[in-house]
């Protein structure tokens, strides 16, 4: 959303290694995950998952209007938590709260528990003002959104109208599929699901996947994001209980997903601290030293050509 009545809140980015240091600021145990592929054998691997949060491009509509033909209704009567997005650029860690509150096992640190507590009865647009008024809130989510050095603001400059990306989350509760977007007024209800089998993830499966086939062929305007346990403690201690069993090809496999599972820690801790870092400075020198050089076009034409083929390869595995 544009940086319009933002309020302080400031631009976060759709990456798994955000929103689970964001979860771990809230002394929530969960993590995000990545998906790039609906298949069962996908989800079933990053069971349990507690809710799936998707990023899309945002068209301006009536907060009025009715969800399209098979895309769900409207519940005014909604049993669980959820509040209204009363601020651009809180999107992301409102679809997160809006998820955590309706996870009924939920352990979290006292501040997030507090604000929970003190918003229950609210209705979304009083508890939406609540969330996004919450200082130490807003502070977690800006420590996770890359500074800006640079105002494109001026008299004399246009004004561009940029592409807003929006996040909503899909999720179990008592028994139906929800959406739950803070830009509408009710949740969206899909219906029930069937208790057996994949249970809740297959009804999403569906719902996502009608509403990605809106999208023209190839777009790449949409990701999705999967909500779930931590897995490292379960590991940690299935290990321990391992130990011992030397050539036992469960205790051979476990320690491969641990040094995977540690590994991709290590990468989001590495680039979160890349966000924090004010990079303008680096990138001029950088530029400036290609352009003396005479290879500032050819970096150009480089850079465009590796952004093709990884645009080619994300479509092919989107498709």
């Amino acid at each position: 959303m544009s940086d319009e009545d933002s309020s302080g809140w400031q631009l976060t980015e759709s990456d798994p290694g955000v929103f689970t240091e964001l979860l771990k600021r809230l002394g929530v145990p969960y993590i995000v995950d990545d998906l790039y592929s609906l298949d069962p054998e996908s989800l079933a691997a990053l069971q349990p998952i507690h809710a799936l949060i998707f990023l899309f491009k945002w068209f301006v509509e009536s907060p009025d209007d009715e969800p399209g033909v098979g895309a769900g209704h409207y519940d005014p009567h909604f049993p669980g938590f959820f509040a209204h997005q009363t601020v651009n650029n809180a999107c992301a860690t409102l679809a997160v709260t809006n998820a955590l509150g309706n996870i009924s096992s939920l352990t979290a640190g006292p501040q997030f528990m507090d604000l929970m507590n003190f918003t229950t009865g609210m209705d979304p647009q009083t508890c939406g003002m609540a969330i996004t008024s919450a200082d130490w809130l807003r502070e977690a989510h800006n420590a996770l959104s890359p500074p800006s050095a640079i105002s494109l603001d001026g008299p004399d400059l246009p004004k561009k109208s940029e592409d807003a990306y929006h996040f909503v989350v899909y999720l179990p509760v008592l028994g139906s599929l929800y959406e739950l977007d803070g830009l509408k007024p009710y949740p969206v209800l899909h219906g029930e699901y069937d208790e057996s089998g994949e249970g809740w993830v297959k009804k999403a499966r569906e719902v996502i996947d009608n509403r990605i086939h809106t999208y023209p062929t190839g777009a790449l305007e949409f990701s999705l994001l999967a909500l779930r346990d931590d897995p490292m403690p379960g590991m940690r201690r299935r290990l321990d209980a391992l130990q011992g069993s030397a050539g036992d090809a469960e205790l051979s496999d476990l320690m491969n997903k641990l040094s995977n599972e540690n590994s991709k820690r290590e990468r989001w801790a590495f680039e979160n601290s890349l966000r924090r870092h004010n990079h303008i400075g680096l990138v001029h020198a950088l530029l400036l030293a290609l352009a003396k050089a005479g290879k500032l076009d050819s970096a150009k034409a480089d850079a465009q050509r590796v952004m093709k083929e990884r645009l080619e390869r994300r479509r092919e595995t989107l498709s």
